[in-house]
């Protein structure tokens, strides 16, 4: 092929086409955002509801039931589960994911209009937003001096709402919200002893504290506006207000209750670094880039400092964009190591300055020319772009070594500079053409794989693809023309070293092809090896992160008590405080017997063990806190869920009888928990919580006066922490609650106490018209698929691979013998990790055959194309058997490696397979001369391409720096399987060859073909069985 002489001839068109490309890579990469990994999230929206005071299981059947039943009929729903406790639904809809969030968020409110739901104290809203994310910022607002609810009114109206505003935060939450509260404790004896029904107490508040418009005079020159003093503001200013009148004697409300200064939720506490404060938590939309979002908060930080008072500390505890950073400059200081290595082989073969810059500059030039790709096509500097940039140095140098290596033979034959270069190129081009081409196909089948994996992989398949099409380019064009004027025109020949090397394969070659049959079998043998490997090899998903944050959930008794509750809860969080690994430790507690734990470690070089090595050892100390359980886990680098859980992986019990929900979902629970391997089993099915039922004696009640309306009325100011009026501050709203004294909160015989005004005047005891009995009931209904479910969470153990877990289960539930009216299936992880390993595995050999129709298609023949591709068992056996000996899984990028090695070895074949062609068919020579011949030829250009593709991966297997342990499957993978071929390839390849030849030489004798235009001719006698023009 002669496009290498038009380059070579015309120098200043090749400078300045590279430097063109130097130019538009440059702007590029500054142009491009940084990000950990390409944006796969599942479009996500959240939906909010709340009717205090209503049970579980009303909010499950009258707002739930409705809104799911609307947000079913939605295009491109994936998924809909929710939550429904006290007073409150989440709702959570994961949706397709090439559906936009932005329209499906117009969808959702569309959907929501349409509820017909009961009425209720504020519409339900939502936010694009995953519940099973974890937040990317925390910051905290701490004082000495103030008071909590001071320093939550600057959180919560000063912060929280300018951190809304920046481009990509889905929401900002509060923990250990202390909003300020005006709160009347009321004295149920007190009551009685006055003759005042809690009823009665409510009306006199809410007649007393108004906000009415109140006009404006109008005179014939002046106008007023009418003030009037109807708002009460604070507790003082309630303390006189007058409930009634005895006697007429004024009955005062602080004569009837306890009239505090206070917060409007009393229940709720969050600690940071053993400090009592208010921790705010920054989350991102699903899709958008969490570097970017960190970058724009902290440029609002300055700001938000000087808006707060000298006496209010603001502090950041945790940046998800750290750990982002340090894993990306590790991959990019990988990447030039690895540059530097390849750069290193070269000079070691070819011992010349010049013989070694010319291919190390292809590198650096296909590396940069990339960036410009992958800015136009909106991709993202991320551990996956980079780590195929890297993988890929190793490939964009073969072609490049192979070019200049056949220029420097020639000039080692004699040849001037410009003849060598333009006889070499003219040899060696087809065969960079076909190792180009035929790399590309490797990945070609990536491009179309579906799903959450394909998104995941298609941008690391396109960086390689763009930069095995430059590096051919570049390889064809700028290559030859550097070397026709500046290698040197007599190079040295090899140092001794490659000279016994080269012998010595020599004579291994020789023994080998005298023994062809022996090697056919070890062949087959490894063929076998390999297809035995592959089926027992663990599998896993995406490997876990060090990514320097800990999150964890704990669960106490479903009877406890908020004080219990805190107690225990800061038990656990002291003890994350006094780990040394630790900087930053954080605890968030409510009045459920649920709380949240959150850990920033150290960086990695100031800490001996990983994330998962610190939970493993924070696990048995949690364990010795009394009443409570601890669930830590290292976030997932990617959020497959759609529900929240208190492990990673998930599995739902379903049916439409929740009676058999609440059966099964213990066995199973139990069942798997007894499994080996498994850790922080739980499930979030809580139905056995004290309840307290009232029941309304109706005949009694309508005789006496009473509704039943008045009744639970009467409940639920006593003990719902009602919200009875409101108090209209300059910056913000306040709500007034009314309740019974703590005291009177304790005990179910509390409700005995209290007293309603009838209509006939008279007080009415509540022991007159009720019955209370003590029960137990659920704390959470839950659905999932519009029908009742549960969830059980666990994690594994390392080295109990996901693959092994989930079969553990399944043998599980066949031995349970579920009945076929429970449904138990995996969500989020186990489940997209079940469907994306069948698609990786034919993906696998999908490959191959691509592979085989280029080759084909490229030296026109059916047998030739299996002679090259002879070298993928061994390829796949080393990988395989590398990552059994470290102890890793066959997880996703595991089998990225594999691919790669697909590409890389059969280039080996390639090489030596096409000099073996071209011998026959120019020089006439038989196959065995041939081969023979190409193998040693190629020997050195095979060496110092694997040399170059094999060091270009060991940084990646060396697994150092942030987010390495994901890596390294990988790496080790590559550098296995490469290891492996590069010594059984070069002797089973030749011989295969002669086989597949001999075979072809009989099927063309038995069926000779007609000659086409003179292009392809059989001539038996000279074994000249194909051809090019």
């Amino acid at each position: 092929m002669h496009v290498s002489r038009i380059f070579v001839e015309r120098p200043i068109m090749t400078t300045l086409l590279t430097f063109a490309i130097l130019l538009f890579g440059i702007i590029g990469f500054r142009a491009l955002p940084v990000a950990a990994l390409p944006a796969v999230d599942y479009p996500t929206i959240q939906v909010n509801a709340s009717q205090p005071g209503a049970n579980p299981e009303t909010m499950a059947s009258a707002i739930a039931t409705p809104l799911e039943r609307e947000f079913s009929t939605i295009a491109g729903v994936r998924s809909i589960s929710s939550s429904n406790g006290h007073g409150f639904t989440n709702i959570t809809i994961q949706f397709a994911l090439d559906r936009n969030i932005d329209a499906a968020a117009q969808d959702v409110q569309a959907a929501m209009a349409k509820a017909q739901l009961p009425q209720m104290p504020r519409a339900p809203t939502y936010a694009k937003a995953n519940p099973s994310d974890f937040p990317i910022f925390f910051l905290a607002l701490n004082s000495d001096t103030l008071p909590l609810y001071t320093v939550n009114e600057y959180a919560q109206t000063v912060l929280a709402p300018r951190i809304s505003t920046v481009s990509g935060v889905s929401r900002v939450q509060v923990f250990g919200e202390q909003k300020y509260a005006v709160r009347i404790q009321v004295d149920p004896d007190k009551l009685a002893a006055h003759q005042v029904g809690v009823d009665e107490v409510q009306r006199a508040i809410q007649q007393s504290n108004v906000n009415l418009p109140t006009g404006r005079l109008q005179g014939p020159k002046q106008a007023f506006t009418v003030q009037s003093s109807g708002q009460l503001m604070s507790a003082a200013a309630y303390r006189p207000l007058v409930v009634d009148y005895r006697n007429g004697v004024p009955l005062r409300l602080e004569e009837l209750a306890n009239v505090i200064d206070t917060v409007e939720d009393n229940k709720t506490i969050a600690w940071n670094n053993g400090t009592r404060g208010i921790i705010l938590a920054i989350s991102r939309q699903p899709g958008t880039n969490t570097v970017q979002i960190v970058d724009d908060i902290r440029k609002l930080l300055p700001e938000l400092q000087a808006a707060l008072p000298p006496a209010i500390e603001l502090l950041v505890l945790f940046d998800a964009s750290e750990s982002v950073r340090g894993s990306i400059r590790d991959v990019e200081f990988t990447l030039i190591l690895t540059i530097a290595l390849v750069v290193m082989v070269i000079f070691l073969f070819l011992r010349n300055v010049s013989a070694t810059l010319i291919p190390g500059s292809a590198v650096v030039l296909s590396i940069i020319g990339t960036f410009a790709v992958m800015y136009l096509f909106g991709y993202s500097l991320n551990n996956l772009s980079l780590m195929a940039l890297t993988l890929s140095v190793g490939f964009v140098v073969d072609d490049a070594i192979v070019m200049l290596e056949n220029i420097v033979r020639h000039l080692e034959m004699g040849r001037g500079r410009v003849e060598a270069t333009i006889l070499a190129s003219r040899e060696i081009g087809f065969t960079i053409l076909s190792m180009t081409l035929s790399l590309v196909a490797v990945f070609i089948p990536v491009l179309f794989l579906g799903g959450m994996v394909g998104r995941i992989v298609h941008e690391f398949s396109v960086t390689i693809i763009v930069a095995i099409l430059i590096s051919g380019f570049v390889s064809l064009t700028f290559t030859p023309m550097l070397g026709s004027r500046y290698l040197p025109p007599h190079h040295r020949q090899q140092g001794r070293w490659f000279e016994k090397l080269l012998s010595a394969y020599d004579f291994t070659l020789r023994k080998v092809m005298r023994h062809g049959f022996a090697t056919m079998v070890v062949a087959v043998l490894l063929f076998v090896g390999t297809l035995y490997l592959f089926r027992m090899m663990p599998t896993g998903f995406i490997p876990s992160q060090d990514g320097g944050f800990i999150f964890g959930v704990t669960m106490a008794g479903q009877d406890v008590s908020f004080e219990s509750m805190q107690q225990r809860q800061k038990a656990v969080t002291d003890i994350l405080q006094a780990d040394p690994n630790l900087e930053v430790a954080m605890g968030y507690a409510t009045a459920s017997s649920q709380g949240f734990l959150f850990g920033k470690t150290k960086p990695r070089a100031q800490r001996r063990l990983s994330v998962d090595q610190i939970i493993d050892d924070l696990r048995p100390k949690l364990m010795q806190v009394p009443g409570i359980m601890a669930f830590l886990q290292n976030p997932p680098p990617i959020t497959v869920n759609g529900q929240f859980g208190t492990s990673i992986y998930q599995m739902t019990v379903q049916s439409v009888n929740l009676n058999d929900v609440y059966e099964w979902t213990p066995k199973l629970t139990d069942r798997i928990r007894a499994l080996p391997g498994f850790l922080d089993v739980n499930s979030d099915l809580l139905i056995s919580s004290p309840q307290v039922t009232v029941d309304i004696d109706r005949d009694r009640a309508v005789s006496l006066g009473l509704t039943p309306e008045q009744i639970q009325n009467a409940l639920y100011t006593s003990y719902g922490n009602r919200q009875v009026s409101n108090i209209y501050a300059p910056a913000n709203q306040y709500s007034v609650i009314l309740e019974v004294q703590p005291e009177y909160q304790q005990s179910p015989d509390a409700v005995q106490k209290l007293y309603v005004r009838s209509s006939k005047g008279q007080l009415v005891p509540l022991d007159e018209v009720t019955r209370v009995t003590r029960t137990v009931g659920p704390l959470s209904v839950n659905h999932f698929g519009q029908l009742p479910a549960s969830t059980i969470s666990f994690n594994l153990q390392p080295g109990l691979s996901l693959s092994g877990g989930a079969a553990a289960v399944n043998e599980a539930i066949r031995e349970l013998r579920v009945p076929a009216s429970v449904a138990v299936s995996f969500q989020g992880t186990v489940k997209e990790f079940q469907q994306s390993f069948q698609n990786l595995t034919i993906l696998l050999i999908v490959a191959v055959l691509v592979i085989y129709i280029v080759l084909g298609i490229l030296y026109e023949s059916f047998i030739h194309p299996i002679t090259i591709l002879s070298g993928l068992p061994s390829a796949v056996f080393g990988a395989l058997l590398t990552l059994v000996l470290f102890h890793k899984q066959l997880d996703l990028f595991a089998f990225v490696g594999l691919i790669m090695l697909f590409g890389v070895v059969k280039k080996n074949a390639i090489m030596m397979i096409d000099f073996a062609i071209e011998a026959q068919r120019v020089e006439g020579k038989s196959p065995a001369e041939a081969i023979y011949q190409g193998c040693l030829l190629r020997f050195r250009p095979i060496m110092m391409t694997t040399m170059a593709a094999l060091l270009g991966t060991l940084p990646i297997a060396l697994a150092y720096g942030e987010g390495a342990d994901a890596r390294q499957p990988l790496g080790l993978a590559v550098v296995g399987g490469l290891v492996v071929s590069q010594i059984l390839t070069l002797y089973i390849t030749p011989v295969l060859y002669l086989y597949l030849e001999r075979l072809q030489v009989w099927l063309k004798r038995e069926h000779v073909e007609p000659q086409l235009d003179g292009l392809y001719t059989l001539n038996p006698e000279k074994q000249n069985w194909t051809g090019r023009s």
